[in-house]
């Protein structure tokens, strides 16, 4: 993967997103507001915790972001849904860097553990992904754990994320 970059900043998502990045009908993430990154700051095929490769990447948080007005009025909350699609998007993201072909698609997750919340007075969201193993198939899967931090402090731990690449 030396032929790859290893970051990417917020114009390199949205190429992505618009599905120029690894081509029609491969891997995207989604647009804003749904983009759930700002940027990616490491991504590897090779390492993380199990040598199998791993996302870094950072979320901003602004206290007008869209969520904040409807989840929930008077008590404003990042939803916890919305990491865990983050950590899925960037697993996807990994997967389509390393060449796998195909559309991305959530396929499921073993376990969420919320452990803090996500306040409009937080600054950043970082996220770690750490792949456990990549099937390389029909069926390109990626199988991840996942952290997600607030200003430092663990927010969400998900174990066994799973997300695919299908042509169908």
């Amino acid at each position: 993967m030396t032929d790859r970059p290893t970051s990417f900043g917020y114009e390199d998502l949205l190429q992505c997103a618009r599905g120029e990045m690894f081509g029609p009908g491969n891997a995207q993430l989604p647009l804003p507001p749904m983009l759930m990154m700002d940027r990616i700051t490491e991504i590897s095929a090779d390492g993380g915790e199990h040598g199998k490769g791993h996302v870094v990447a950072e979320f901003d948080i602004k206290p007008d972001l869209w969520f904040f007005d409807c989840h929930f009025p008077g008590n404003p909350i990042m939803p916890g849904c919305l990491g865990l699609d983050g950590l899925w998007q960037l697993t996807g993201f990994n997967l389509g860097w390393r060449g796998m072909l195909g559309r991305g698609m959530a396929l499921g997750v073993g376990e969420v553990k919320l452990t803090g919340m996500v306040k409009p007075d937080r600054k950043m969201l970082t996220y770690h992904v750490d792949f456990t193993r990549v099937i390389d198939r029909k069926i390109k899967v990626g199988v991840a754990n996942g952290k997600v931090f607030a200003d430092g402090d663990p927010i969400y731990t998900v174990t066994d994320m799973k997300v695919g690449l299908s042509d169908a």
